[in-house]
């Protein structure tokens, strides 16, 4: 069965190579590509790499190809198989084989006609004469003609009807321009009419250079000022990026991936030297758009303009990006001067200007605590626990457990650094955020949660999460740096061999220290013959007692778990939250008693 190219382009759109290799063989970050021992032959150099582009090649046996072809070699598969297989994954149906689907791929592959055919007109009517003003409006932004030949730049004509002109005598009807998203019809009249009219064209192309719609900006101080083309068969506004094809080969050359507000801001970059810049279509970032542009690069920069409205659209995307990151993809902000664009301030500084921007983009961690400072203020004692409240709720949005724990960590960290509204934290003296003292109830609390991971490491990774957010006071702070750093090589998570690190490591006398039982004995769910399932819920119970705001919070992510896959360990791992926090709020004591 032949299948229409646009489902496939699709299929491999949305399908993350990475992650399909990575079950049969172990990758890692190698600049912008992964590398490994090739699944095909053995071998114990790595040859194997996954580019972003969605291609993987072994330069030790010469195997090469996509997800689909990866899926045949590596699982023995036929090809149709293979691809039913990736669109189960990636939650899109394969077109059926009928006449009515190959009417439709061959009407899409018409329609990409059709706009290189509108592209030709439009490009060739900028250089007539009734083409003046627009050309004039393009040199005076500044703009090369070679810069206005790369991005395909046209003018639409004054008057309607143009086109409609033009491309009629190749034997294009109306309704195929309405079709491709470059006319209208009336539903009324049954009429048609341009959708773009007195307007200097960009076109828009996909990642492979093919045009799949336009936008147009008008001459004068007519409204809307700018105009995209409507949703098409080959055109979706939420999955395209403004010259992304261009952005991929600077990328591919050592270019940061920076996404900016406009296209005049794309090709003023561009003609400046700075390529890799991208643009959303008029509409703020969304979840299509971020993995198109971390296909690229584990890191883009967000430059908004230095205005009001641009800190609204940073604020939007740090928000939309918060439960999509992970270890190996994030964002960073750049901050412009109020009042510029990226256009402008290419013009005043020159490129020097904007790559100084650029160097100074923030992670995004620290943009954020910025944003999220903006929206409320820190001048009092409700504003700043409103704005912590702020910051612990921004870093549980996400899922990565580990990632979740640092953001925490580092926001809290600036957030206790610095007093007073207006003060950036690193300008402030440090203060050291208050930890529980070695001999008070929480300080003893923080000793047997220590206890139990030392007895049971095998709870590390149901516990990882809450455990890294504790403040704690020393030794502890330091056991529980070797106990995760142990954890994150060792095979199995033995105690036996958790103390013998811990011994290897210097800090012997600190973990017998911990696991004493004098002056205060240990609860029974800290002892060795304790079974995993009471050590748990005895951990959990006293955690609560520390913070059972952060209990209830586990309590919401567990929930959210067993929603998405409910399976015995996640229903048990709810269940015992559950009952930490019933003993909690009943007042059920956790056997700490300083007085015993």
């Amino acid at each position: 069965m032949a299948l229409p190219a646009g489902f496939l382009e699709e299929l491999r759109a949305r399908t993350p190579l990475p992650a399909i290799v990575g079950r049969r063989a172990r990758l890692t970050r190698s600049g912008r590509q992964w590398k490994g021992c090739c699944p095909f032959h053995g071998e114990k150099t790595p040859s194997f790499y996954v580019y972003e582009d969605g291609h993987y090649h072994c330069f030790g046996c010469g195997a090469h190809g996509d997800a689909i072809g990866f899926v045949m070699q590596s699982e023995g598969t036929g090809f149709m198989e293979a691809v039913e297989r990736l669109a189960a994954e990636a939650g899109i149906e394969v077109p059926k084989p009928s006449p009515e689907a190959a009417e439709a791929e061959q009407k899409r592959l018409d329609l990409a006609g059709v706009l290189e055919m509108a592209q030709t007109s439009y490009q060739r009517r900028l250089f007539l004469p009734e083409g003046r003003n627009a050309l004039a409006y393009l040199r005076g932004r500044g703009l090369s003609e070679q810069t206005i030949h790369r991005f395909g730049l046209g003018w639409s004509g004054e008057g309607r009807g143009a086109l409609a002109a033009d491309l009629g005598r190749e034997g294009i009807v109306p309704q195929r321009l309405v079709d491709a998203g470059l006319m209208r019809r009336d539903d009324e009249t049954d009429r048609t009419f341009d959708l773009f009219f007195n307007r200097v064209m960009f076109p828009i192309r996909d990642r492979r250079g093919r045009v799949i719609s336009f936008g147009g900006r008008i001459l004068g101080d007519g409204q809307p000022k700018y105009v995209n083309g409507p949703e098409t068969a080959l055109f979706s506004k939420r999955r395209t990026l403004y010259a992304l094809d261009l952005a991929r080969e600077a990328v591919r050359g050592g270019a940061p991936l920076v996404v900016v507000e406009g296209y005049m801001d794309v090709i003023a970059l561009d003609q400046a030297g700075i390529g890799g810049a991208v643009a959303p279509l008029g509409t703020a970032l969304t979840e299509e758009q971020l993995e198109e542009l971390w296909r690229l690069a584990p890191a883009p920069i967000l430059c908004f303009d230095g205005d009001a409205a641009g800190s609204r659209a940073a604020a939007r995307a740090a928000e939309l990006a918060l439960p999509l990151l992970a270890p190996d993809r994030t964002l960073r902000l750049a901050r412009l001067p109020t009042g510029e664009d990226p256009d402008t301030l290419v013009r005043r500084q020159g490129a020097d200007g904007m790559r100084a921007v650029l160097s100074a983009a923030a992670p995004l961690s620290e943009a954020l605590y910025d944003l999220l400072r903006e929206t409320g203020g820190e001048a009092t004692p409700e504003q700043r626990a409103a704005f912590r409240t702020r910051l612990e709720a921004a870093a549980r949005r996400i899922p990565d457990r580990a990632l979740a724990g640092e953001y925490r960590r580092t926001l809290l960290d600036r957030f206790f650094a610095g007093r007073g509204a207006g003060r950036r934290a690193p300008a402030a003296r440090p203060v050291a955020r208050p930890s529980p003292a070695a001999g008070s109830v929480s300080g003893e609390r923080c000793r047997i949660l220590t206890a139990i991971l030392l007895r049971h490491p095998v709870l590390l990774g149901d516990i990882e999460h809450a455990y890294l957010g504790l403040e704690l006071p020393q030794p502890l702070a330091a056991l529980r740096t070797a106990l995760q750093e142990w954890a994150e090589t060792a095979e199995i998570l033995d105690s036996q061999a958790l103390m013998t690190h811990l011994t290897n490591s210097g800090l012997q006398a600190e973990a017998d220290q911990v696991l004493a039982t004098v002056p205060v004995p240990l609860p029974a769910c800290a002892a060795s013959a304790a079974m995993p399932a009471e050590a748990a819920a005895g951990w959990w119970h006293i955690f609560g007692f520390l913070n059972v705001q952060r209990l209830s919070d586990e309590i919401a992510l567990a929930e959210a778990a067993c929603a998405q896959d409910l399976t015995q360990q996640s229903q048990n791992r709810l269940l015992a939250l559950k009952a930490a926090l019933n003993k909690v709020n009943s007042g059920e004591p956790d056997g700490v008693d300083l007085a015993a």
